[in-house]
């Protein structure tokens, strides 16, 4: 026997059940309301996602970069100068020669070259030297370039002083 409760009043029959659109998600449950993200946010997420990476990635180059330079030997002109400076007399000419010479800076430097100028730039003996480091191999870019001024009163009379100077002015 089925009892029958009474109805409460001011409601009508009941609506009938409609079905909704399925929504479509990726995993096995439909995607509830509210739950999900928009293609503009995930895009957005990508986004600041590579900038981080690419920030990150130029910190370790610009890292290696600066650790590769430190293992290089720093080379400039100014061992050769100081040979010259140390001298008590100066001829004109054009010198070459290795910076890998026992004399000089060591093995460690074999692979770079120095061409030194050595003219007189006004009388009474006042020479100005300048010297050039390059690569020994592959390309000759100039490396290093100084040039300096010297009074060397010993030295032999060179072109302004009615010396030989230079071969070939």
């Amino acid at each position: 026997m089925k009892l029958k409760l009474p109805r409460a009043e001011g409601r009508g029959p009941r609506a009938p059940k409609t079905r909704r659109p399925r929504r479509f998600s990726f995993g096995h449950r439909p995607a509830a309301i509210g739950h999900g993200f928009t293609l503009l946010e995930v895009m957005i997420a990508i986004a600041i996602f590579f900038v981080g990476s690419f920030a990150i990635l130029g910190l370790i180059s610009s890292s290696l970069n600066n650790v590769r330079r430190l293992q290089r030997p720093s080379v400039d002109a100014s061992p050769v100068l100081a040979r010259y400076a140390a001298t008590n007399s100066l001829i004109e000419g054009t010198y070459t020669g290795s910076l890998g010479d026992p004399e000089l800076l060591g093995k460690d430097y074999r692979d770079y070259n120095y061409t030194a100028v050595i003219e007189e730039i006004a009388s009474n003996h006042l020479y100005g030297i300048t010297c050039d480091i390059r690569t020994a191999y592959g390309r000759h870019d100039v490396i290093s370039h100084m040039t300096t001024v010297l009074y060397r009163p010993q030295s032999p009379p060179g072109t302004l002083d009615g010396g030989i100077g230079i071969i070939g002015r």
